[in-house]
């Protein structure tokens, strides 16, 4: 549903960082809700009470923009560090693509997890230490060696449709596109990063061990070694 650009008057107030907490695949879509919807603004953490944007970053629908968000953030995250790129997903999946390992990894079979599930976990210990529990949609199992591959989305799914829990979990790896960076991008280096939907907007530190040049001059990119920090 497109809307005039004059009637998008809650996408100003957004930073644009798509992390999913408010339940929505991203800003614009839930900009669009509290305009048409009424949908709560509060919703989003980095909105201010008395509105206007928590992190400043661009308001430009087109993230490709030279006004692009790691500038604007001036390459900081939420906690102030420094961080070297920012992680997006795949163009037309919901969420950022990752493989984890369920700390059973027998779960995989005992709970008959396969494709389009929805699921639940918290990723645990020296992988990620992620303090937030993540949902996402199952895309691929490898049953044999209990390893799941997902994109990880925000909580309005199984909210409303129902979820299996995995309990705890730990991140394997990463796999997405590089359009924002500040320095030259290697295979196997270790780099520190923001996930674009990270809804804490930690960052994050892991390992390129796979890299394409892409048409566009960015970059896609598969990440292992994952911690926070």
């Amino acid at each position: 549903m497109n809307m005039p650009v004059n009637e998008k008057k809650t996408l100003g107030m957004l930073p644009l960082l798509d992390c999913g907490l408010c339940g929505f695949r991203n800003c614009e879509t839930f900009a669009e809700s509290v305009d048409r919807f009424e949908t709560e603004l509060k919703k989003c953490i980095h909105v201010k009470p008395n509105g206007g944007s928590v992190i400043k970053t661009s308001v430009n629908i087109n993230r490709r923009s030279a006004a692009q968000i790691g500038e604007k953030m001036g390459w900081k995250d939420h906690l102030n560090r420094d961080f070297d790129f920012i992680l997006d997903c795949f163009d037309n999946e919901p969420g950022p693509r990752e493989t984890i390992l369920p700390y059973n990894p027998a779960l995989v079979k005992d709970l008959g997890i396969k494709k389009g599930d929805l699921m639940i976990g918290r990723p645990m210990g020296m992988s990620c230490g992620c303090p937030i529990t993540h949902c996402g949609i199952v895309t691929g199992v490898d049953p044999r060696n209990g390893v799941i591959h997902w994109c990880v989305t925000g909580p309005l799914k199984p909210r409303s449709e129902g979820f299996i829990d995995i309990g705890y979990y730990t991140a394997q790896g990463y796999e997405g596109l590089i359009r924002e960076w500040k320095g030259e991008i290697e295979l196997g280096r270790r780099y520190w990063f923001l996930p674009r939907r990270c809804m804490l907007q930690w960052r994050h530190s892991g390992l390129i061990n796979a890299v394409t040049r892409l048409s566009d001059g960015g970059y896609k990119v598969r990440i292992e070694g994952l911690f926070i920090g």
